[in-house]
């Protein structure tokens, strides 16, 4: 048995976007080679390591998710694990991704446009899980906003993301959100929280309400993104124009809590191998 992990992400035109999500996918194999050699486990001995690759959805030539198989394969993976380190189980483009390697649809009514990923037979294929709610990616969101924060009891949180219009992945977004900006809000001492999607766009209309209904309280802003880009630096920005916020833009990378969530939800696959 010869284990790999496929990590996929979505990708961008931007070098260092794409150098960041590389560097923590590194961090998370060289963390899982160290556990399992600590454990004494037939999957890290005797020169042999788990394999993990990098791929992306889009924008990143030669990283493609089927270049990202292909390099397994040709590496002699047996077992297959796809981690889809996306924010959101809302996101459709977990939902293709998952399709295009023959699972069945996860929300019967959508169907993926994305063309069949060729695994050579004998491959085993798993379907891991994007992010949602997690108690170490919240720790991340309140470290970032700690520097914007000077009374917790009189502030709020809104937390944005990308989000989805399409109304089964919506309410899927808004669950693992609201979980999410709770834990934030606890660890915080925060007053409260709201969460907020750019698609549909609601972002300013949620401010704005939190505004009016306790004007005694400044509106901490935190973006749900894996990096910093497009999206925290222009768009959020320029949909909440006019309002009174606090909003530094920092996004979940760089930092170690995204490698030590791929490395959690590595062991306990490869773990269940070991069984």
């Amino acid at each position: 048995m010869v284990p790999g992990i496929l990590v996929i992400s979505h990708g961008s035109r931007l070098a260092e976007w794409v150098k960041l999500v590389d560097e923590s996918a590194q961090e998370a194999a060289d963390a899982v080679a160290q556990q399992l050699a600590a454990d004494g486990s037939s999957l890290q001995s005797d020169g042999k390591q788990v394999l993990f690759e990098a791929s992306y959805l889009e924008l990143v030539e030669g990283r493609l998710i089927q270049d990202g198989v292909d390099r397994l394969a040709a590496a002699g993976v047996t077992d297959l694990f796809v981690l889809p380190l996306f924010i959101s189980s809302g996101s459709t483009h977990v939902e293709d991704i998952s399709q295009s390697f023959g699972f069945p649809r996860a929300v019967p009514s959508y169907e993926g446009d994305m063309e069949p990923f060729h695994v050579p037979e004998g491959i085993k294929v798993t379907m891991g899980v994007p992010i949602d709610d997690d108690e170490e990616i919240a720790q991340r969101l309140w470290s970032n906003l700690q520097e914007l924060s000077d009374n917790p009891p009189k502030e709020s949180l809104l937390l944005i993301a990308h989000g989805n219009d399409l109304s089964e992945f919506y309410e899927r977004y808004e669950q693992g959100m609201r979980m999410l900006a709770e834990r934030v809000r606890a660890l915080g001492g925060l007053a409260r929280a709201r969460t907020a999607m750019l698609l549909p766009n609601e972002a300013a209309d949620v401010l704005g309400e939190m505004l009016e209904e306790q004007p005694q309280e400044a509106v901490l802003v935190a973006p749900l993104f894996l990096s910093s880009g497009y999206f925290t630096k222009t768009v959020i920005p320029s949909r909440l124009t006019g309002h009174n916020y606090r909003y530094n833009g920092k996004a979940l990378l760089p930092d170690s809590a995204v490698a030590r969530w791929m490395v959690r939800q590595s062991l306990r696959w490869l773990h269940g191998l070991e069984v």
